[in-house]
């Protein structure tokens, strides 16, 4: 992990890592010198402009590049295949759109939602309940995050619509995935 990912992890009790969320020592924490070395000696294209920019600073560099941000404003949103006239059945949780944990801003889709904590709460207090985590049937919405726009970026960069049944439930779903897995090999 990059110092600024790790970062947040440390600054807790009982660290956890960013990703598989198991508890870790921060003294045994090593630097990577052979991958920082490769970081920034490797250049690669910047998806918007095209510019070849050391991977160290590619992250930093197309947060602040005007063509992927208008790439990314010119994403198409989510709209349903077939217009409807049946109303949003109520006892359905809304998984689309979020509140803002820090302002309240509504209607947000997750795109959105990352966007708007970015350039809004970036210095905000980071320990919020995650919205779509607590929109989530395995969510539990008193949860906090160690660090919310760190959570945001790094757990939430597809939509879960994509690639979850919510009409299933977990026993059914792993039964499915193997035999999907089972059927591809």
């Amino acid at each position: 992990f990059c110092g600024e990912c790790l970062q947040p992890c440390l600054q807790v009790p009982s660290p956890l890592c960013p990703l598989c969320r198991v508890p870790f020592d921060p003294k045994k924490v090593e630097k990577a010198s052979s991958v920082e070395k490769q970081l920034s000696s490797y250049k690669a294209p910047c998806r918007g402009c095209s510019k070849k920019v050391t991977l160290a600073k590619m992250r930093s560099h197309v947060s602040s590049c005007a063509k992927v941000q208008e790439q990314m404003a010119n994403c198409p949103k989510f709209v349903p295949v077939v217009p409807t006239s049946q109303p949003i059945p109520s006892n359905i949780p809304n998984r689309s759109t979020f509140v803002c944990p820090y302002c309240g801003a509504r209607n947000l889709d997750q795109q959105e939602l990352v966007k708007h904590c970015l350039e809004n709460h970036r210095n905000g207090p980071n320990r919020v309940v995650c919205p779509v985590c607590s929109a989530m049937p395995w969510g539990d919405p008193s949860y906090k995050s160690a660090n919310f726009l760190q959570h945001l970026l790094h757990r939430h960069k597809f939509s879960y619509d994509t690639f979850v049944d919510y009409n299933i439930d977990e026993e059914a779903a792993l039964q499915a995935a193997l035999a999907l897995s089972l059927s591809e090999n």
